[in-house]
C-alpha cells in the first residue's frame, strides 16, 4: 500500500531548513559551496518579481479604491485612517530600532560582496528630484523603485478617473496582471525553505561568532515584538477609545477568531471573510462599512508589516555599520508607506517591500539572509496586527458615520 503523501506547512519546512543549515554549516563546511547557490537563486527570484508586482499591485489597488461609486467622504476617511496608522506604526518601529540597536556588532563578513557596496548619501532635494523619472522604461531597467512607485500611483489615480468603459478595461488588465504576478510570487515563496537553507548555511559556516549572531537576532525579534505590542495594545486602542468613542478591548474580544486565523495562517487574505463577518455581527458595524473598508484594508493597510520593514532595514543598516540620519529614516518612512499599497497579503510578502527599501538606500540585499530565520515567526504576529488595525478602522469610521455599535 502506498503511503499517503505527507503535507508539511511552509513554516515547518522553513524551520527544518534552518536547523539543517545550522548543522551543515557547523559540521559539514566542505559541502557549503555546493548548496549555497540555492540561496543566491532565491534572492534573484525575489528581485526579479519586485518591479512587476509592485507596479501592478499599486495601480490596481489605487484604481479600485478610486473606482468605487460611493468613494466620497467615506473613502477619504478610510484612506486617512490607513495613512495615519501606517505612519504611526513605522515611526514606532524606527524609534525602537534606534533605541535597541539590534544590528550593532553583527558579523557580516560571511555574506559575499557586502564590503564592496557603499551607501550613497544624497541630499533631500536630490532624492525628491530622483523620484520623478525622465524615462519610465529606464527607471525599470535601473531598478529605480521610488520612481516606479511614483508612476504607479499617478497611473492608478488617473485610471480611476477615466470613463467607465475604458476604466473597466484597464483595471481588469492591471488586476489580472497583478493576479498573475501574485501566482509567481507564491511560487517563489514556496521555494523559501531552499532559499533559507542556501543562505543560512553560508552565514553559519563562515560566522566567526555564532553565539553573538543568535543574541543579535534575539534582540531584533524583541524589538519587533515590543513595537507590535505597543501598536496593537496601546496605539490602536487609544485611537478606538478617543477617536472612535468605542471600547477597544471589547471589540478585540469580538474579533478574536479572525485575529487567531491571521496569526496561524500569516495571511490577511485568509482572515478577511472572518474579519468582515465578526466586525459586522459581533461589533455591529454596518455591512456598508465592512464591505468597503476591510477589503481595502487587507490590501493597503499593513501596520504590523510596516513595523517589521522599518526594523529590518535599520537592523541591516546597523549590521553594515551605516548610520541612518533623519533624512534617510524619513525616506524609510515614506517608501515603506507607499510600497505597502497593494502589497500581496501573503506569507513572507514583506520581503518584496524590504528589497525596495534596501535598493533605495543602497544597502546590500544579501544581508536579508540575517533575518530570514525569524521572518516566518514574526510574520504571524505582524499579520494579526494588520488584521486588528483593519477592524479598528472599521469601528472608528462607523462611529464617525453616526452608527450605533455594540462596543
Amino acid at each position: 500500500m502506498l503511503m499517503k503523501k505527507i503535507k508539511i506547512d511552509l513554516h515547518w519546512q522553513i524551520l527544518i531548513a534552518l536547523v539543517l543549515a545550522v548543522v551543515v554549516g557547523i559540521f559539514f563546511k566542505p559541502v557549503v559551496p555546493y548548496v549555497s547557490w540555492m540561496g543566491d537563486i532565491f534572492l534573484r527570484l525575489l528581485k526579479m518579481i519586485v518591479i512587476p508586482l509592485i507596479l501592478t499591485s499599486i495601480i490596481s489597488g489605487i484604481s479600485s479604491i478610486g473606482g468605487h461609486g460611493n468613494f466620497g467622504l467615506l473613502g477619504l476617511k478610510t484612506i486617512a485612517y490607513y495613512v495615519v496608522t501606517s505612519l504611526l506604526s513605522i515611526t514606532t518601529g524606527l524609534v525602537l530600532a534606534n533605541l535597541v540597536k539590534p544590528g550593532i556588532g553583527v558579523d557580516i563578513t560571511a555574506i559575499e560582496n557586502v564590503d564592496k557596496l557603499q551607501v550613497q548619501h544624497k541630499s533631500f532635494s536630490e532624492t525628491l528630484i530622483d523620484i520623478v523619472p525622465d524615462n519610465i522604461f529606464k527607471a525599470m531597467v535601473d531598478n529605480e523603485l521610488l520612481s516606479i512607485i511614483f508612476v504607479a500611483i499617478i497611473i492608478g489615480i488617473f485610471l480611476s478617473r477615466l470613463n467607465s468603459q475604458h476604466r473597466k478595461l484597464l483595471v481588469d488588465l492591471f488586476t489580472s496582471s497583478f493576479e498573475l504576478f501574485m501566482k509567481i510570487t507564491m511560487f517563489i515563496i514556496k521555494l523559501a525553505p531552499y532559499g533559507v537553507f542556501g543562505l543560512i548555511v553560508k552565514v553559519v559556516a563562515e560566522q566567526q561568532d555564532f553565539g553573538n549572531l543568535v543574541y543579535r537576532l534575539g534582540a531584533f525579534m524583541l524589538t519587533v515584538l515590543v513595537a507590535l505590542f505597543i501598536h496593537a495594545f496601546i496605539t490602536l486602542p487609544l485611537l478606538v477609545k478617543f477617536v472612535g468613542k468605542a471600547k477597544p478591548f471589547k471589540h478585540m474580544k469580538n474579533v478574536a477568531t479572525p485575529l487567531l486565523t491571521a496569526f496561524s495562517t500569516a495571511s490577511s487574505a485568509a482572515a478577511l471573510p472572518l474579519n468582515m463577518n465578526d466586525t459586522h455581527e459581533n461589533s455591529g458595524v454596518s455591512e456598508k462599512i465592512t464591505n468597503f473598508t476591510l477589503p481595502i484594508g487587507a490590501t493597503v493597510n499593513m501596520d504590523g508589516t510596516a513595523i517589521y520593514i522599518a526594523a529590518v532595514v535599520m537592523f541591516i543598516a546597523q549590521a553594515q555599520g551605516v548610520t541612518m540620519d533623519l533624512k534617510e529614516q524619513f525616506i524609510i518612512l515614506i517608501t515603506a508607506l507607499l510600497a505597502s499599497i497593494g502589497t500581496a497579503a501573503i506569507p513572507m510578502g514583506s520581503l518584496v517591500i524590504i528589497t525596495i527599501l534596501l535598493n533605495v538606500l543602497g544597502l546590500p540585499f544579501e544581508l536579508i539572509a540575517l533575518v530570514l530565520p525569524v521572518d516566518r515567526i514574526l510574520d504571524m504576529f505582524r499579520t494579526a496586527t494588520n488584521v486588528w488595525s483593519d477592524s479598528c478602522g472599521a469601528v472608528i469610521i462607523a462611529k464617525s458615520e453616526g452608527e450605533e455599535l455594540n462596543v
